[in-house]
């Protein structure tokens, strides 16, 4: 069964100027696009991933799943923010560079205020500084070697083991995750390993 991104249309904006007036003229009636990027080995020119993802801060939209069209390009989808969609460190700071620049419309500021409202915009900030919530950091005492191994990762993996545990919703499936992070510590892996695995809510 196809998924609803499956349904969303495609386009290939040659600039930044054309993906912003495309969202000038569609975010608010539109559920999400793909947008097709020219891969760098391809030597063509075209919109960035960068340019793409702060133009659709300014509208409240964000970025997602990506993969390969060809050999030449690659897609991304594009869809509004979700109401409670935490913010990542680098996307908070870009919406802030972005409303310096006078480039953030008021639909971009409205997601900005309505993340400051349910605490959505500091959902991540223990994440973004690698604090170990206190059950996971239980488990890992327990297990010396994996306490060792999940610590002497790069900062980019544990960030990854760490969201993936923050976005478990029912303690069953918490306490599981938990158990994958030690395994996946001792392994040198991220959560990216577990990509493949059905997600549960």
């Amino acid at each position: 069964m196809p998924s609803v991104i499956d349904t969303y249309g495609t386009i290939h904006p040659r600039d930044r100027k054309e993906w912003r007036m495309w969202l000038k003229e569609n975010h608010d009636r539109s559920p999400g696009i793909w947008i097709v990027y020219f891969k760098k080995a391809s030597g063509k020119q075209g919109l960035s991933p960068e340019e793409a993802v702060e133009e659709a801060l300014c509208f409240g939209w964000i970025d997602s799943q990506a993969g390969s069209v060809d050999g030449e390009r690659y897609r991304q989808v594009f869809s509004p923010r979700r109401k409670r969609s935490n913010w990542s460190s680098i996307n908070k700071q870009r919406a802030e560079r972005l409303i310096e620049q006078g480039l953030m419309t008021p639909a971009g500021m409205a997601k900005i205020k309505e993340a400051k409202a349910d605490g959505s915009w500091d959902g991540l900030k223990e994440i973004d500084d690698l604090v170990v919530p206190e059950d996971l950091a239980q488990v890992l005492l327990a297990e010396p070697e994996a306490e060792r191994c999940f610590h002497s990762l790069s900062a980019a993996k544990r960030k990854q083991l760490l969201w993936y545990l923050k976005s478990a919703k029912r303690a069953e499936t918490r306490g599981r995750r938990i158990a994958e992070i030690v395994r996946l510590a001792i392994d040198g892996g991220s959560a990216a390993d577990l990509s493949g695995r059905k997600k549960e809510s």
